[in-house]
């Protein structure tokens, strides 16, 4: 057993170590894990917002004592500090709209999306994930009312799917097909599902803020379509969202299954039936139903103005269904278990904590449902 000296000096070393290997850029990541401005941080280590952004541009190097207090602050070790412990690459990632999220939340969700890019890798040198063979079907960003989104949607369900009708499990369907899917910890409603381009591998994050299943198949369909259509095109754009929206109802709702099944009116029982069926909200069908023409605008209009009157709009009647949960990331973790390598060892390999591994490949009391 070490004694207390034994502790000491070993604490020290590993002080000393990760102050060599400082990266600034891992405490940027830190803070914005833990959704903390800079002026936040400071207070907490008891120094100047000037200080914290002198650590995080390389231009000084916080000391040992530093060092220490921002690893208790932002809850990682000070190893997680240490240089090249970041290699992936993540690419555009696509908000559903960047006006109504504050900058913090968008960093932190991204940061969140960082280390699970970096668990992945680690996981990767262990077990075999499905080969990533996602379709690609690049739209122009400028393009407003072109056939783009349509086709690249039927060539997606063509490649991926492969039958008509509804989509029994798009969550499965994303994770047979090799993009990592992910449930971001609590987080503000603000913030939708959102998708990164990450290399080698895609990644889906979704916010179960919500909680609803309906809306969160067709998230999922949304964010398939920006990982297809729009790796190089710039996010957040109105008409970028659109297309992503328009490759959703597609997708879930393919015109030559659903159109001759659509009403031209608001029939509730019957739009109540075919949310069952298909997976897909009221709202959804009524938007598809306009949108293949079917639905006159006014009544599309007046069909909406109706579910906000009926509070239908934040929840639409009937019972609901628990969200479609990942599973792809947490079995492998299992695996992995299971040959010898824990999840201590595991955070380890991928520089990240304990805590936010779990956070984002849950421990499973029971298998999961199917």
């Amino acid at each position: 057993m070490n004694t207390t000296d034994d502790r000491a000096e070993q604490t020290a070393r590993r002080l000393t170590e990760a102050r060599l290997l400082f990266d600034c850029e891992r405490l940027t990541l830190a803070r914005r894990l833990r959704g903390l401005r800079k002026n936040q941080l400071a207070q907490a280590i008891d120094t100047t917002p000037t200080a914290v952004g002198q650590y995080e541009a390389g231009v000084h190097r916080p000391s040992e004592r530093t060092l220490s207090r921002l690893a208790i602050a932002l809850g990682v070790p000070v190893e997680f500090f240490h240089a090249g412990r970041s290699p992936v690459r993540l690419d555009t990632a696509h908000f559903r709209s960047l006006r109504s999220t504050t900058q913090i939340e968008r960093d932190q969700a991204l940061a969140y999306g960082r280390i699970a890019a970096d668990i992945v890798t680690a996981v990767e040198e262990l077990v075999e994930f499905p080969v990533a063979d996602l379709p690609e079907y690049p739209v122009p960003p400028d393009e407003i009312a072109g056939p783009g989104p349509v086709e690249a949607a039927r060539q997606a369900r063509k490649g991926m799917a492969g039958r008509p009708g509804s989509i029994p499990h798009m969550v499965r369907l994303l994770e047979k097909h090799g993009i990592i899917v992910l449930i971001l910890p609590s987080h503000t409603e603000r913030v939708d599902a959102f998708s990164i381009g990450a290399h080698p591998r895609p990644m889906v994050l979704f916010n179960p803020a919500k909680g609803d299943y309906w809306r969160n198949r067709f998230d999922a369909a949304h964010e398939l379509g920006h990982l297809v259509m729009h790796s190089d095109a710039e996010p957040g754009s109105k008409i970028v969202e659109d297309q992503a929206h328009r490759f959703a109802a597609e997708f879930l709702m393919p015109e030559a299954d659903i159109a001759d099944h659509l009403p031209r009116t608001a029939d509730w029982p019957r739009l109540a039936e075919l949310k069952g069926a298909w997976g897909v909200s009221m709202a959804a069908l009524l938007y598809r139903a306009r949108t293949l023409g079917i639905m006159q605008e006014s009544t599309y209009r007046n069909a909406m103005s109706s579910m906000s009157a009926r509070g239908w709009r934040r929840r639409e009647p009937g019972p609901g269904k628990p969200l479609e949960r990942p599973t792809m990331l947490t079995r492998a973790v299992e695996l992995i278990a299971e040959t010898g390598t824990d999840r201590d060892q595991l955070a380890g390999r991928a520089g990240v904590t304990r805590a936010d591994l779990d956070a984002l490949a849950p421990v499973r009391d029971q298998p999961a449902l199917t």
